[in-house]
């Protein structure tokens, strides 16, 4: 049977995809050149600098701080950097009282110039330590630059930040990876039902049935298939993600489930499907618990504490690990510029080999603790107690 129709369907889908997704992330045409010359000029500039330090014999090399380089690898960005000089300029979107602000970042310059709006004129700051839990929370690193040249408090802290981040693409690129593997196994259950499965889906349906089998049927009972849907996208999700934070490159070098933010939007998920669907017996264990009426007043905060450190757990369990991980590899790497000495570097790459192929595991280590508690606390809620 002729089968090369569905091919090049699969393969044109994938192309549009794959072109949806770089022309989201381009929105200038224009900047990335622009942005390669800025930087050839300050190559050349910091060249002609050096060498007058050096001629001089004034300023001493700067060291190397790994602090850092590890902080600015696994942190947040504007740009998501693919190779040497080379870096994508992600959209910033802004909004602010007198209406929304979208440019590219890369009229930044990487913090080097100023930015002149419609509304005001911005400035991207990587220096954010002193500010406040709310300024990080809706906007970290973009400040309003007042007619003095200094940044202007009042109206930055009424600006907020949607801009697309490399965590944000990286994101988006995972979700469209997800929705395409999963479409086309999807397809292939339909068209080869009561079949053995071949190709992509006969590599996921062992994994499919070890989520079923071996962590929503033991952990939530009988009405496991309710939620194996969001099993199997957290599941595929963390994975996904972890797997594309150890790729060094584009399209990985993100560290999407090490940042806080992400694991706190996964386990608010799984917090409100588990109250959602939390029965009578629930609900009675939380607020009317079989003690004594006295022991009421110390047991329901206990309870409510429980309800909401069960998804922090799982919040900090998974950004801890993904960040530790990274951290210890970038401190590996880091002790070749440390100790400026070849003799350092095979040893050193050793051990990153090694926490390398300790981090695959780790991923899907994660991924599996993640989705187990999360079973384990739906299981917990929809349980009938006799």
């Amino acid at each position: 049977m002729d089968c090369s129709h569905v091919f090049d369907f699969k393969v044109n889908r994938l192309i549009v995809a794959f072109t949806l997704f770089l022309a989201l992330f381009t929105v200038v045409p224009s900047v990335l050149a622009q942005t390669d010359s800025v930087e050839v000029v300050a190559a050349h500039e910091a060249g002609a600098s050096e060498g007058a330090h050096v001629a001089e014999g004034g300023h001493e090399e700067e060291k190397f701080d790994p602090t850092k380089v590890i902080m600015e690898h696994i942190a947040d960005s504007h740009v998501w950097h693919v190779a040497g000089h080379f870096s994508f300029p992600l959209p910033v979107i802004l909004y602010t009282p007198q209406g929304l602000e979208v440019f590219s970042s890369g009229n930044f310059h990487h913090g080097e110039a100023d930015h002149k709006g419609a509304h005001h004129t911005y400035r991207l700051v990587e220096e954010t330590k002193n500010q406040s839990v709310g300024q990080n929370f809706f906007n970290k690193k973009i400040k309003v630059i007042g007619e003095n040249g200094q940044i202007d408090e009042a109206a930055t802290a009424a600006l907020m930040d949607f801009s697309i981040t490399k965590n944000v693409a990286a994101m988006f690129l995972s979700v469209v990876v997800l929705i395409l593997v999963f479409t086309a196994v999807a397809a292939s259950y339909k068209k080869r039902e009561g079949k053995s499965p071949k190709g992509l889906q006969s590599f996921l349906e062992p994994i499919f049935v070890f989520v079923r089998d071996d962590i929503a049927k033991p952990n939530i009972g009988h009405d496991f298939a309710k939620f194996m849907p969001y099993l199997l996208t957290i599941f595929f999700f963390i994975l996904v993600n972890n797997l594309l934070g150890l790729i060094p490159i584009f399209p990985g070098g993100a560290n999407v489930t090490g940042n806080i933010a992400t694991t706190f939007v996964l386990a608010l998920f799984t917090l409100v499907i588990v109250n959602v669907n939390g029965n009578k017996s629930y609900w009675r264990h939380i607020f009317a618990p079989d003690v004594p009426f006295w022991m009421y007043i110390i047991m329901i905060p206990v309870e409510v504490i429980g309800v909401l450190s069960r998804p922090f757990a799982l919040m900090v369990r998974l950004f801890a690990n993904i960040t530790a991980g990274h951290i210890i590899v970038l401190s590996l790497i880091s002790l070749i510029f440390i100790f400026k000495s070849f003799g350092i570097a095979p040893v050193s790459v050793a051990f990153v080999i090694f926490m390398d192929v300790l981090e695959l595991l780790v991923a899907f280590l994660q991924a599996f603790i993640f989705t187990l508690l999360s079973a384990l606390f739906i299981g917990m809620a929809v349980e009938e107690h006799h």
